[in-house]
């Protein structure tokens, strides 16, 4: 079982940097896969960055690619995504997720089944 409760979101102008953290609670019986999901007001959920515990394989959404850098601190079970050079249509909200990982796939094939209640993200121009 796990527990998931984001932080660090806010307001940013263009251009700048923000890192959101997801505080996890719990232990794992299995290899799962951590990510960052954001959903803007009207459009569908879309996943951002993903961590692969078995061995820390990272993967990328296009549009985060170069600009965000998803980790994670296993000494206090931490999810950090450091989000720089912010655009317009980053705005959302931010959830991390936790799902197990099937086998031979890639994180993004996971069943999430463990959410946390969001942080918001807001960049102006």
């Amino acid at each position: 079982q796990v527990q998931l409760a984001e932080s660090g979101g806010g307001s940013v102008q263009a251009g700048g940097s923000l890192r959101l953290s997801c505080a996890a609670s719990g232990t794992t019986h299995s290899t799962y896969c951590l990510a960052w999901f954001r959903q803007a007001p009207g459009k569908e959920r879309e996943g951002v960055a993903a961590h692969w515990t078995g061995d820390g394989t990272k993967y990328y959404a296009d549009s985060a690619k170069g600009r965000f850098t998803i980790s994670h601190v296993h000494a206090d079970n931490t999810l950090l995504l450091q989000m720089n050079s912010l655009k317009v249509e980053d705005t959302a909200m931010y959830y991390c997720a936790a799902g197990r990982w099937t086998y031979g796939d890639t994180c993004w094939a996971a069943d999430f089944g463990f959410w946390g209640q969001g942080t918001q993200v807001t960049v102006s121009s």
